[in-house]
């Protein structure tokens, strides 16, 4: 019994290792240490970045330094590229961990938006998740991990994950971006920095029109009887 569980044993206690050095380490996470660190590797700097993507959501890293530095490293089409492609392998790897190795510890990790995660994707499947992804109501680490305890399947997870995560690594990838061409003194400041204006912009209030939209949403479906999923 004890040989047939152990690689999935170590497998756990090795990435609750890694969270702890994670949360240990957190304050060295900042994006132009990030960024020195990963420059230095030249051709390998991209996959380099995205092996951190692939890693951090199972450690329960916090994605925005990465992202940033990811804009200020690859600039704001690759590093989008790069970002959005890491950040989804790293949660579809959240996924697969909870699903299939850590039920009981995202139970105790969760507590009680669990159940608000669970009857979300009960009602609404594959609507929710995509409305998670837009609007940040839950921790992103913490929610990949959740989604694993879900019905909802890998592949719709991942597809949903993929697209409705584009905005948001678009505009944090590009705000990466804008710093640094300040940093350095680039061409055309002005410009960016406009449009890094509008980007800050549409972070803060999207999401808050979203969330209003989805509010009504429930409330007009609640009153007609209607199934969201239909």
């Amino acid at each position: 019994m004890i040989k047939r569980f152990a690689p999935k044993l170590a497998l756990l206690a090795l990435v609750v290792t890694g969270i702890v050095l994670a949360l240990t380490y957190r304050e060295q996470l900042s994006p132009d240490k990030l960024e020195s660190l990963i420059a230095v590797l030249g051709v390998w700097a991209p996959l380099a970045y995205i092996g951190l993507w692939l890693a951090a959501p199972l450690l329960l890293v916090p994605g925005l330094a990465i992202s940033l530095a990811g804009g200020a490293l690859f600039g704001p089409f690759w590093g989008a590229v790069y970002t959005l492609g890491g950040a989804t392998g790293g949660a579809a790897l959240a996924f697969l961990l909870a699903r299939y190795l850590a039920a009981d510890w995202v139970e105790r990790k969760a507590k009680g938006q669990l159940g608000r995660i669970k009857a979300g994707v009960e009602a609404e499947g594959w609507m929710f998740v995509a409305f998670t992804r837009l609007v940040p109501l839950f921790p992103f680490n913490l929610l990949n991990y959740a989604f694993g305890l879900t019905r909802i399947p890998l592949r719709i997870f991942v597809i949903v994950s993929l697209i409705c995560m584009a905005p948001g690594t678009a505009a944090y990838t590009y705000l990466g971006y804008a710093g640094r061409e300040a940093l350095v003194g680039g061409e055309d400041l002005i410009r960016k920095g406009v449009i890094a204006v509008a980007v800050l912009a549409a972070l803060v209030f999207i999401p808050l029109l979203l969330r209003k939209w989805h509010a009504a949403r429930n409330s007009t479906q609640t009153e007609t009887g209607a199934n969201p999923k239909d």
